[in-house]
């Protein structure tokens, strides 16, 4: 069996994911953060990963703690450099 390249980035932090997990304790299904970046069979490569906002609007989560995850945007833009 062959798979294409693929990697999967897994981070987190405590500090700013437990008071997510306290205001809204479904969120706790989508983190650690994760990204994905994978070749397609046309050997494009694509970085996936679920956006603050979809997060934040999945789980109810409220406004002020979006902060807290934010840092996955610019972490996947860097990975795509």
């Amino acid at each position: 069996m062959s798979m294409r390249p693929t990697k999967l980035l897994i981070f987190g932090s405590s500090k700013a994911g437990t008071p997510l997990m306290i205001a809204t304790p479904s969120i706790a299904i989508d983190m650690p953060l994760k990204i994905l970046i994978w070749e397609d069979s046309q050997g494009k490569v694509w970085v996936s990963y679920n956006s603050p906002d979809y997060i934040m609007k999945r789980h109810g989560l409220p406004q002020e703690l979006l902060q807290n995850i934010a840092i996955i945007d610019t972490l996947a833009a860097k990975t795509s450099e």
